[in-house]
């Protein structure tokens, strides 16, 4: 990531880490508004206008976030968002959806989108967004740069042949390493500390989805259903992380 100055609310200037993102969207008023209220708030901003050149630069423009609209020219965000997941590109992806879009937004977190926005939005909101997914990033990124240096004390908890190290956010599975969202990766570290324990869609949500989604408990199932996927031996019939019906999740324990 590229460093750059900032000053603080106290006017004492400190050096922090600069965020790219990406924003695909073919609103010129949407992009303009986007891209002047991330820069101001610091970050490093590139846009597109369309899907085909969005999925070029995501690719290849190293960015710690896109936002990705889902009605683009040329490449729809699904297509965008399909694409960037089976080119094992694990950057996270917030979606740009119009109100009520409900189908849309279900199937963007299934192809592994980590959040959606809902037009019309306000920018404090949008940046709201931004920060808590980056903070997730940023640390599953610094743990990637030392992934082969041995912690001090580090612990790893084990779960059958499934391999948690927290201290590099890393997860194994035998002796393959999984590439998870940021977004999978605290789900799944959530169960892991809580091993034996029935958790409700609502404390997931507001515990590690970090904001109050009113009614949006199939947010929860989608993320899961793609955790299994990869921690999973046979996803339709899991072993470590269940559903307990008519309560919620639990991972391990009986």
């Amino acid at each position: 990531m590229n460093i750059c100055y900032t000053v603080s609310e106290n006017n004492e200037s400190e050096i922090e880490p600069m965020t790219k993102v990406l924003i695909v969207d073919d609103e010129l008023a949407i992009v303009t508004l986007l891209q002047y209220n991330l820069e101001q708030a610091g970050y490093d901003v590139d846009t597109a206008g369309d899907g085909r050149a969005g999925l070029t630069m995501a690719t290849t423009g190293g960015y710690d976030i896109i936002l990705l609209d889902l009605m683009l020219p040329e490449l729809d965000g699904m297509e965008v968002l399909r694409s960037l997941r089976q080119e094992k590109i694990n950057t996270p992806v917030l979606l740009v959806t119009a109100k009520g879009d409900e189908f849309d937004r279900v199937l963007g977190l299934e192809l592994g989108a980590d959040d959606y926005i809902t037009k019309p939005f306000s920018p404090r909101e949008v940046l709201a967004r931004i920060k808590a997914v980056g903070r997730r990033y940023n640390i599953v990124t610094e743990a990637t740069a030392v992934e082969h240096e041995t912690p001090v004390d580090e612990v790893t908890l084990q779960f059958d042949d499934l391999y948690i190290t927290p201290e590099r956010k890393q997860v194994r599975k035998g002796n393959k390493t999984l590439a998870l969202t940021p977004r999978e990766y605290d789900l799944l570290l959530y169960f892991a500390q809580r091993q034996g324990r029935v958790l409700d869609r609502e404390t997931i949500l507001s515990q590690v989805m970090g904001f109050e989604y009113t009614g949006e408990s199939r947010m929860v199932d989608m993320h899961i259903s793609n955790l299994r996927e990869k921690i999973e031996q046979d996803p339709k019939h899991p072993l470590l992380l269940k559903t307990v019906r008519g309560f919620g999740y639990m991972f391990g324990g009986e």
